[in-house]
């Protein structure tokens, strides 16, 4: 099962990155100050680089410095990246790890184009990071670690590659209420990062199993319906789902199951659903055991 929902979350999130969206469309640009960045930060970096899939701004709260190593967990077309090399300056770096070819190659135009010389891509599952173990100071991630089948992994690999003192600062999609089985079978609102959240208590859980402490999980009170305001630009280009599958599409007014698009996923989950009674937009804070060297 995890397979089918990796393979389909490739699949829709590479036919965004193909794209046209970007900080240039006016909905995409509201979704984004919606949860949190700042018009002159989407206007420091390439316009190509935002597609309106944030579901806040991990940047704001990693307290970054100069020097430091910081890894974004699903850096699709390196939004979060990008402000963070701002951020370490040339002496330290910004990486960026995404299992969607057509993002990491989106992403690398981006920092051809804005001239990024502190930054790095690299195609993986983020629970399987190409990285030594403590060699990370920072990990940011946004609206990703919900689409992770085995968030028990991506724990403790993030703990793996962190160093002693290093800290964990995600934004990301938990749970406050059990979901309605139309919602929690529902492969669109799975790809949609909503049927692959968690209860927030178990999010906190789950990351002091992996070894991390202080961990704060903050419900941001952000309207999930801020994903409406982006049109469909991303085309139709799903492949079929195997209709054995116990995780039924949300049916689209204007596409079939088959080739709607990830916004219009959303857009229709959010017209049939008032998602912001069981889920939320959190920010996530925790840090590694041991003195920082």
């Amino acid at each position: 099962m995890s397979e089918l929902l990796l393979e389909s979350v490739k699949s829709k999130y590479g036919a965004v990155a193909e794209s046209t969206l970007s900080t240039d469309h006016a909905g995409v640009k509201a979704v984004a100050e919606a949860f949190g960045y700042s018009p002159e930060e989407l206007t420091s970096i390439p316009a190509e680089a935002n597609m309106g899939l944030s579901c806040g701004n991990p940047t704001a709260t990693a307290n970054l410095r100069l020097g430091e190593i910081v890894i974004d967990l699903g850096s699709g077309g390196g939004l979060d990246v990008f402000l963070s090399s701002k951020q370490v300056g040339p002496t330290g770096k910004a990486i960026g790890i995404d299992m969607t070819p057509s993002m990491i190659e989106r992403a690398k135009a981006n920092a051809e184009k804005g001239g990024y010389s502190n930054v790095e891509f690299h195609l993986a599952q983020i629970d399987s990071l190409p990285l030594p173990d403590e060699s990370v100071d920072c990990v940011i991630s946004n609206c990703v670690i919900n689409l992770a089948p085995d968030k028990p992994a991506v724990f403790r690999e993030i703990a793996r590659v962190l160093k002693p003192g290093g800290r964990l600062a995600v934004s990301d999609i938990a749970l406050k209420a059990e979901l309605p089985e139309a919602i929690a079978s529902s492969l669109a609102a799975y790809v949609g990062c909503i049927a692959g959240a968690v209860r927030i208590e178990i999010y906190r859980e789950e990351l002091l199993k992996a070894g991390f402490e202080y961990v704060e999980i903050l419900d941001t009170g952000a309207d999930l319906n801020a994903y409406k305001k982006v049109e469909n630009q991303a085309g139709c280009c799903s492949p079929a789902m195997d209709e054995a599958s116990p995780f039924a599409v949300v049916q689209e007014a204007c596409c079939t199951p088959a080739t709607s698009s990830l916004h219009e996923d959303l857009s229709y989950l959010l017209d049939t659903y008032d998602v912001n009674q069981v889920a939320a937009s959190v920010k996530v804070f925790a840090i590694k055991p041991g003195a920082r060297s």
